[in-house]
C-alpha cells in the first residue's frame, strides 16, 4: 500500500479509569496495544505522532512523541497538540484503543479531504471524531475551544468545512464497522482479544501450568495458549499476559514480555529457560514457578 503524505496522530493520554489500568499498555497480539496500533498505521503513513499525558509511561516507539501541555483536556486537547505537531500536513486522528483499524477506509478518508477542513465518519447515528482527518487550518478553532473548555470535538464541525462520511459509504469498505471498535471496560478488552484470535487463529499451541503465587492469582492451574508458528518464550509470556491480565505487573512484565524477578520458567520439565528467544514448539509444556513453589 502506497504511503500517504498525511501524518497519523494517536491519542493515548486518557485516564483509562473505566478500564482500571492504562489502555496503551494492555497486551494485544503479543505487544502493548499502542505498539499494535502504531504498527498498523505505519503501513499507511510516513509519520506517526503519539500524544501522551505529561508523565505517562509508554513503551519504546519509533514515533514523534508529543506531551499534552495540560493533561486530561479530552479529545480536543489531544487533537490540537497532535495536529499542531503535524503542521503543515493534514492528519488522521485515532485513539490507542482501536485495534481493528481498516487501512483501506483510512486511506479513503484521507482521499476525501480535498477542499474540506475535516472529514469525519458518521457511524450508527454518531460522528466518530477519533477516526477522522483534520486540516491544520482548524488549529485556531481548537485553541479557542480549549480556552473556553469546550472539550467535545463536535463543536468544531459547526464552525469549519466538514464532510460527513455516510454509513453507506463506510460499509462499502468496512462492512461491519470494525474500525470503530474501541475498549473502555475490561469486558471490551476481553471481547477484542477473542475477536482478534477468531480473525487470526494461531498456528501453534502449547500448555502453560502455573504454580505457587501465580496459580493463586490466576485461580487456575493450567491452560492452553495459541501462539504463532516458530514462537519464542516471549510470545508465550505475551499470550499469557493477554489471557490472564491479573498476572501483569505481579508475575509478568508485559512491556518486556518476561517474568518479573522471583519467577522462573521450565520447558517440558527438562530445563529452566531465561532466554526470551528460546523456541517453543507445538505441544510443548511451559511451567511458571515462583520461589514460593520451590522454583
Amino acid at each position: 500500500m502506497k504511503k500517504s503524505a498525511a501524518s497519523a496522530v494517536v491519542l493515548t493520554g486518557g485516564k483509562s479509569s473505566r478500564m482500571g489500568r492504562p489502555k496503551a499498555l494492555l497486551p494485544f497480539n503479543g505487544e502493548p496495544l499502542i505498539s499494535h496500533v502504531v504498527c498498523q498505521l505505519k503501513t499507511v503513513f510516513h509519520r506517526i505522532i503519539v500524544v501522551a499525558a505529561p508523565a505517562q509511561e509508554l513503551p519504546d516507539l519509533e514515533v514523534d512523541l508529543v506531551r499534552d501541555e495540560i493533561e486530561y483536556q479530552g479529545p480536543v486537547g489531544g487533537i490540537y497538540f497532535g495536529l499542531r505537531a503535524a503542521e503543515p500536513e493534514i492528519a488522521f486522528v485515532t485513539s490507542c484503543d482501536a485495534p481493528f483499524l481498516n487501512l483501506a477506509l483510512i486511506s479513503h478518508l484521507v482521499s476525501r479531504m480535498d477542499g474540506f477542513d475535516v472529514v469525519v465518519p458518521f457511524w450508527q447515528e454518531r460522528l466518530q471524531p477519533l477516526h477522522a482527518v483534520y486540516h491544520p487550518r482548524v488549529l485556531p478553532f481548537l485553541k479557542e475551544q480549549l480556552e473556553r473548555h469546550e472539550l467535545r470535538p463536535i463543536f468544531l464541525y459547526e464552525k469549519v468545512s466538514t464532510l460527513k462520511i455516510s454509513e453507506q459509504e463506510i460499509r462499502a469498505i468496512d462492512p461491519d464497522g470494525s474500525s470503530f471498535i474501541n475498549m473502555n471496560m475490561p469486558a471490551d478488552y476481553q471481547a477484542a482479544l477473542q475477536r482478534w484470535q477468531d480473525l487470526h487463529p494461531p498456528a501453534t499451541f502449547c500448555s502453560v501450568e502455573l504454580f505457587g503465587v501465580a496459580r493463586l492469582l490466576a485461580k487456575t492451574s493450567k491452560l492452553d495458549l495459541g501462539i504463532p508458528a516458530r514462537a519464542s518464550l516471549a510470545h508465550v509470556i505475551a499470550a499469557l499476559a493477554e489471557k490472564l491480565p491479573v498476572l501483569a505487573g505481579k508475575v509478568i512484565e508485559p512491556s518486556t514480555k518476561s517474568l518479573i524477578p522471583g519467577y522462573a520458567c521450565n520447558v517440558n520439565g527438562l530445563e529452566f529457560v531465561r532466554d526470551p528467544s528460546f523456541e517453543i514448539k507445538h505441544g510443548d509444556s511451559v511451567f511458571i514457578l515462583s520461589a514460593d513453589a520451590g522454583g
